[in-house]
């Protein structure tokens, strides 16, 4: 298997330069469905199951494959799930700014660790177990989805229903420098304060007005507490707006709050603090509105998910490599995943760093380690059917 893989290293170079090079912005669903039509024509031609999906009212693209085994009674759940996504937060035109590049150890490009390395290594395991002749001895399924970067609101109950159809999931965001896998992540979601005030003249009326950017600042100050618990919750105030010229009392005032919660009960107590914040207005006759929610849970490694991680822990011993279990703040799809109950691995995909960022990278040589770690457990999870 070791050295079927590592024939295959150039191939894994030429299609990561395939789709790294294909602009899948979440609002580009014409490059979303580039991506798709990729990874549909390679796992039909292993035999797998494979539609392009149209979610939610902007018909998001999607991708879903599956194999069951032909001679062995179709089981309940599905062996493995594949959860993956193919847009990034790269603007359209990103690409002709800097295509995909290899320096030294390290590929460059937009979502090149997040998350298209990623895609590849399902693609190239999926490939490798047919080569082996292991695939028959596993019911997969895959999910690409095409809205992640941006909640996730039109696949989530596609994402969390195939999760519940599965025994395992393994999430193919980056694996972290020096293999690092994800076992816990907070949940998050995002609020939105709207101030409604009075304008008036600054000088000659300002008794006339109420001011909304001072109601804003009194909001912000209460909303900042919520960092203050031991429950590891933050509520960070990101973006505000407020006023349109200095010698006008402002009539209006927004403010953006990113929320991240590691306990699951913490969702109640956040939610109630903004549903309530309307009154507990500080200046009378202001007006306070809340939009948004806790829309992401926190995805909490149970029973079942350490005992998966057991497995690929000591599987990575086994091929040489030395694996760290962390947590994170950030959210990703394993936080659905998760909440259904179904042991949730994240970092499955190739070692990188400085996601969302012009300098994203990939490290070229954990390509055939990461391919040939997954291909190992299924190979295990299959031996065990």
């Amino acid at each position: 298997m070791k050295h079927y893989i590592g024939t295959r290293h150039q191939q894994f170079l030429t299609d990561f330069q395939t789709i790294v090079n294909i602009d899948s912005s979440s609002d580009n669903k014409d490059g979303i469905k580039k991506i798709a039509r990729f990874f549909e024509k390679r796992f039909s031609n292993i035999g797998l199951d494979t539609k392009i999906l149209f979610l939610g009212k902007d018909k998001v693209p999607c991708l879903y494959a599956e194999h069951r085994p032909e001679k062995k009674p179709p089981k309940k759940k599905f062996d493995v799930m594949f959860l993956g996504h193919m847009d990034t937060v790269f603007p359209t035109g990103e690409v002709e700014k800097r295509p995909f590049s290899i320096k030294g150890n390290k590929a460059f490009g937009p979502g090149v660790c997040d998350m298209k390395g990623g895609l590849l290594v399902v693609l190239h395991v999926l490939e490798t177990l047919k080569h082996e002749g292991i695939l028959d001895s596993l019911s997969v399924c895959v999910a690409f989805n095409g809205d992640e970067e941006t909640g996730s609101n039109a696949s989530k109950d596609w994402i969390m229903s195939t999760a519940e159809k599965s025994l395992r999931t393994f999430v193919f965001e980056p694996c972290r420098p020096g293999y690092r896998f994800v076992l816990q992540r907070k949940g998050g979601g995002w609020f939105h304060v709207i101030v409604k005030g009075q304008e008036a003249h600054a000088g000659a009326d300002p008794e006339k007005g109420i001011n909304a950017v001072v109601e804003l600042a009194h909001q912000i100050v209460e909303i900042n507490k919520l960092n203050q618990n031991d429950m590891e919750t933050s509520a960070q105030v990101t973006v505000i707006t407020g006023g349109d010229k200095v010698n006008i009392i402002p009539n209006r005032a927004e403010a953006s709050v990113d929320v991240r919660i590691l306990k699951l009960e913490e969702k109640e107590r956040v939610e109630t603090f903004f549903k309530t914040i309307q009154d507990r207005s500080c200046l009378k006759g202001s007006k306070i509105i809340v939009q948004g929610r806790i829309n992401r849970p926190p995805m909490e490694p149970g029973d079942g998910t350490r005992k998966l991680w057991e497995l690929i822990r000591s599987t990575g011993q086994e091929i040489g490599l030395l694996m760290e279990a962390i947590s994170t703040g950030g959210c990703s799809d394993g936080n659905y995943t998760s909440a259904t109950g179904t042991p949730t691995i994240d970092g499955m995909g190739i070692v990188g760093a400085n996601a969302h960022r012009a300098d994203e990278y990939a490290e070229l040589d954990s390509i055939d380690n990461m391919v040939l770690l997954v291909s190992q457990v299924c190979k295990a999870i299959g031996e065990k059917n």
